[in-house]
């Protein structure tokens, strides 16, 4: 039976595939326009992702539905503390100990601030990931659990071959993120990698069979070594290419995994003169990019505007693009600023689609 995609997303969550879980949730949104479990849960995604912007903002059109749940206080009370606002997170704590008296998180995240309230722990902590034991719980992590019991049956094995003088080898395939048996090439999709009629469809890369194999193998490669950009570029070289259906569909898969970064977990981002020239192979990666912005327009829940990037030192800009936010942001046009998004395309032209700002203090 299909489970509904918040049923899907939680799954994700646990296993902490914030990315994944973000798209399933996503994908669903006209069917819970009104649904604060939704909203809710797309938020705690958002600030697990490290895009405190975007959570707020999902958030708040829960707290339209509904005041009182519990993990929506809690992850309205862990973007003002990340924020260092810790008035404003002390009473949602507040709030959330008159609801439930045992919350240990609100007490814990309380004494927190009563013993390590000052700004620069506050920023060292939200830095390291340490005010993730302040956000809604997102329950035991089943992999977790499978390692630990594959971990076991390994190190008794691994035992029982030692005394035996034996050298044990293991032909699992499994690497630290995920297992990537039920999505490996086969063999006949290696030896027939190119779809056999081309004038079906229009492809942007006419790819050999050798080409198509190396490329998706990249794909997996930068996925288990963490860096997702890159497997996201072998993915679209894919996608829009001559290779088969099969092999696209299991690419689509692998998409699913990558991973929503944040400003210091971003392994690869290309530059933009790079995207400008083969934009189709940089769609859905992420890129930090520095600048200023220009001709802002605001509403209550978006921002849109021109962003110069490289004109941080006002002194050449590399390249032009709008930059969108689906939430309301501030930044302030007259200071330099860098921003996290994803790389979109409009009407044939490439825009960056926000997920976090970063605007120094100091300038």
């Amino acid at each position: 039976m299909a489970k509904d995609v918040i049923t899907l997303a939680k799954r994700e969550m646990k296993r902490r595939h914030f990315g994944s879980a973000i798209k399933i949730l996503e994908s669903g949104a006209e069917f819970y326009e009104d649904n604060a479990d939704y909203y809710i849960l797309l938020g705690t995604a958002c600030l697990y992702a490290g895009d405190s912007g975007t959570a707020y903002a999902y958030y708040q059109k829960a707290r339209k539905i509904c005041l009182s749940d519990v993990n929506l206080l809690l992850g309205q009370a862990a973007i003002f503390l990340r924020r260092g606002e810790t008035e404003k997170a002390l009473n949602y704590y507040i709030e959330i100990l008159e609801n439930e008296p045992s919350n240990k998180i609100a007490r814990d995240a309380m004494e927190f601030i009563r013993v390590h309230g000052d700004y620069t722990t506050i920023c060292r902590w939200a830095e390291t990931g340490r005010l993730a034991q302040f956000y809604p719980k997102l329950g035991v992590n089943p992999d977790k659990i499978i390692y630990s019991v594959i971990g076991s049956v390994f190190c008794i094995a691994g035992c029982i071959f030692a005394l035996c003088f034996m050298n044990a080898r293991s032909s699992s395939i499994e690497g630290p993120r995920m297992d990537l048996t039920s999505i490996q090439l086969s063999q006949d999709e290696k030896n027939q990698a190119q779809a056999s009629d081309l004038s079906t469809g229009s492809y942007k890369f006419i790819l050999s069979n050798r080409e198509i194999s190396a490329s998706y193998q990249k794909a997996l490669k930068y996925f288990q070594n963490g860096d997702d950009n890159r497997a996201q570029v072998e993915i679209n070289r894919l996608l829009n290419s001559n290779a088969t259906l099969s092999i696209k569909q299991k690419a689509n898969v692998l998409m699913g995994y990558l991973s929503v970064p944040g400003f210091d977990s971003l392994s690869y981002s290309p530059e933009i003169k790079v995207v400008e020239e083969n934009p189709d192979l940089y769609l859905d990666c992420y890129v930090i990019w520095n600048g200023r912005v220009s001709d802002v327009i605001e509403t209550d829940n978006s921002y849109e505007a021109r962003f110069l990037v490289g004109y941080e030192n006002m002194k050449n800009i590399d390249g032009i693009v709008t930059v969108k936010f689906s939430s309301k942001i501030s930044i302030e046009s007259d200071k330099p600023v860098r921003i996290l998004g994803k790389i979109k395309k409009e009407d044939g032209k490439i825009i960056l689609m926000g997920r976090a700002v970063y605007q120094s203090v100091n300038f």
